[in-house]
């Protein structure tokens, strides 16, 4: 029985059906349906593609204090996979690979993305990051969103959008604020 028929069948059963029974009847082949066209993302993890794997991954342990948990490295030292955690995320890291079309953002004059770190002090967070060699794109500021934040950019090219919480704003207050923004 395909899914028309389903559809078909649907309406004949819901007419016969008292109210709470077609109600949980609803709700099973909704569910079922669900299982059948979608697919549940069980996790997401940025990949960082760096011209010095090696030195990118001590940048990121001493200035944000990851921790390296997995690595693997060619018999000539470039690595092909690493895994490091900030705070209870995964962020990945390889060498480039022009050989197969992966390549940092040196490469392109730029990235086209940020990772957010949400940290304890983003003022000192910042100032680590620029004494250890990052280049800062925004200097720390209160932002509307309730967040006081800055922007470096790794010596590898990856932007890094540093923040701490200063107040919790609720999602009509942060709408408003943004609007008026553009007044």
């Amino acid at each position: 029985m395909g899914w028309l028929d389903i559809g078909l069948e649907w309406k004949s059963i819901s007419r016969t059906l008292p109210s709470s029974r077609f109600h949980l009847l609803s709700l099973c082949l909704n569910a079922e349906y669900e299982s059948l066209t979608t697919n549940k993302i069980l996790d997401a993890f940025p990949y960082l593609r760096v011209r010095d794997a090696s030195k990118a991954i001590e940048f990121y342990k001493s200035v944000f204090g990851a921790t390296e948990s997995f690595r693997l490295s060619e018999p000539g030292g470039r690595i092909g996979h690493a895994e490091l955690k900030f705070g209870n995320c995964t962020v990945m890291v390889s060498d480039e690979y022009p050989e197969y079309g992966i390549q940092g953002p040196e490469a392109f004059g730029g990235t086209g993305s940020s990772v957010h770190l949400h940290v304890e002090n983003v003022d000192a967070m910042t100032n680590a990051a620029v004494q250890a060699g990052a280049t800062l794109v925004m200097e720390p500021k209160d932002q509307f969103y309730g967040e006081r934040a800055a922007k470096v950019r790794d010596p590898f090219g990856h932007e890094w959008l540093l923040g701490s919480s200063i107040e919790d704003v609720a999602p009509e207050e942060m709408q408003r604020r943004f609007t008026a923004m553009f007044d």
